[in-house]
């Protein structure tokens, strides 16, 4: 038996000890804070799947009639609220007779005109996605979307009771105002109303996705043997790479559903990396032979890896069909094995305290009228990096634009160099998933971050900004942050990280 299947097998022994299956599944928040800020308040992700199915016909009896004489829908939401519905887009087709599911969850100019090109605002529904309500990017987004449809279009929002963003909604009198459980937070909402809105919209069978949840919770309830419960045998194995070294956890999911990764990164990053420690997700990464990999690797796998164990590496086989079954079911799976590797490590996993400061640091540079940045070689940077360290590329450009696949290569071309893993991230929206990790997680972090130059501007009505200044403020305060707190971060020239591969 390796080290690692040790420290696992103790993992789950003293998660069992602490009677923590049954403990999370009764909403104990002592699990894992003596506190109940932010944690009480947080665990309405385990009964809301239930309550979703009871509420189901009358819900998809309003997303039905949302829909009438619709060609499109346009999701506007950050982090929480917009991956499950981008997993959604990413995985299924719509039904006949259904809109097409969009996801605007970036400030590049480029991205909004790609949008605003191919949605025309007379056959669009709008729905602003935001729990708190505030966020800056989807404000700006629905303002944009207002001014642009001038009573064209269709309206909606999914947020929590007493938003500011649901009061305005219905001032304007926009067609729904869906209120979800306030208990729940953004990255554990993927059954919630975030997610399954989206879903009837476009037709999804959303009653199996709610019932693959619910089965997911009796899979791994504390009436199943230890052995056989695969929340705990995720979250032992997660827990024992975080003890061992072995930090990098690396997804290798069925490319059917490959943009669950996005969600699941979240999920890990957002969740656990605090305090100095956390779990790194590394998704969307082709696989390589497995000398490219150091000793730092676990792998979370769709299928057998026989060439992987045999170098060494832990391999832990996650079911990850693309059946809305087989998602619900591995969404809640996840959601349980992370808020047990939360208990195991001695993380508070419903929280995201390093946040706040990125949010802050662009409301201060935008305040400032913008901020220049002093670019620096890519090859500098890269000398910084050490083995073991977390090489994270932070791009703000557009996300579905020509060069994303010369920085898919650029990424996988520095792993193969440097023998480390690499991320690779758009923002702002990894500002809202794995910028806590960056910011909060192990120091063991070498961020490079890249900002595309804008062809044009969009203005954002009622500032006197446009989304591309907001992108670049949004660079700059998080470069500024990360930096004050002591990562070894830089901003490199757009053009010397998208040619590293060429």
């Amino acid at each position: 038996m390796t080290t690692f299947d040790t420290v696992r097998a103790g993992v789950a022994a003293e998660l069992i000890e602490r009677d923590a299956i049954a403990r999370a599944l009764a909403a104990d928040y002592t699990l894992w804070s003596d506190d109940p800020t932010e944690v009480a308040d947080r665990l309405g992700w385990i009964p809301v799947v239930a309550e979703g199915l009871a509420a189901l016909p009358a819900l998809r009896a309003r997303c039905d009639a949302l829909v009438a004489n619709i060609d499109d829908v346009v999701v506007m939401g950050m982090g929480g609220s917009s991956l499950f519905p981008e997993v959604l887009a990413g995985t299924y087709e719509s039904a006949p007779g259904r809109p097409r599911l969009s996801v605007l969850d970036t400030t590049d100019p480029a991205a909004i005109g790609r949008i605003a090109a191919s949605c025309p605002p007379e056959r669009t529904l709008y729905i602003a996605s935001s729990k708190s309500g505030s966020t800056i990017e989807t404000r700006s987004h629905l303002e944009w979307a207002w001014a642009r449809a001038d009573g064209a279009g269709r309206f909606a929002v999914i947020t929590d009771p007493g938003s500011a963003l649901g009061d305005l909604a219905r001032q304007r009198g926009f067609a729904e105002v869906f209120e979800n459980r306030p208990d729940i937070g953004g990255r554990y909402s993927a059954l919630s109303l975030f997610g399954i809105v989206p879903g009837l919209v476009m037709g999804v069978d959303v009653a199996a996705l709610l019932r693959g949840g619910l089965e997911a919770l009796a899979d791994s309830g504390s009436a199943v043997p230890p052995g056989e419960n695969p929340a705990l045998r995720i979250a032992s194995a997660i827990a024992a790479g975080v003890r061992v070294g072995r930090d990098k956890v690396t997804l290798l999911l069925d490319p059917a559903v490959e943009s669950l990764g996005g969600w699941i990164e979240q999920l890990l990053a957002e969740s656990l990396g605090k305090g100095g420690t956390g779990a790194v997700p590394i998704v969307g990464e082709p696989l390589g032979p497995p000398e490219v990999y150091g000793p730092d690797r676990l792998f979370l796998a769709g299928k057998p890896q026989p060439e992987l164990v045999a170098a060494g590496h832990p391999v832990i086989v996650v079911p990850s069909g693309a059946s809305p079954h087989e998602v619900g079911h591995l969404v809640v799976t996840m959601e349980l094995a992370t808020a047990w590797v939360g208990a195991a490590i001695g993380v508070q996993p419903f929280d995201q305290p390093n946040v706040a400061a990125a949010k802050a640091a662009t409301n201060a540079v935008l305040a400032e009228g913008g901020a220049a940045v002093a670019e620096e070689s890519l090859a500098d940077l890269l000398l910084l990096v050490q083995p073991g360290d977390h090489l994270a590329l932070q791009v703000f450009g557009d996300p579905g634009g020509h060069d994303v696949t010369l920085l898919e290569a650029a990424r996988v071309a520095l792993r193969d160099r440097l023998r480390v893993a690499v991320s690779l991230g758009f923002g702002p929206r990894f500002l809202h998933s794995t910028g806590q990790l960056h910011k909060g997680g192990p120091s063991a972090i070498v961020c490079v971050q890249a900002v595309s130059v804008d062809e044009q501007e969009i203005p954002i009505p009622g500032q006197n900004f446009g989304f591309g200044h907001l992108k670049h403020a949004q660079a700059a305060g998080d470069l500024r942050t990360l930096r004050s707190i002591g990562v070894r971060a830089g901003r490199v020239p757009w053009l010397e990280l998208v040619e590293v591969a060429r």
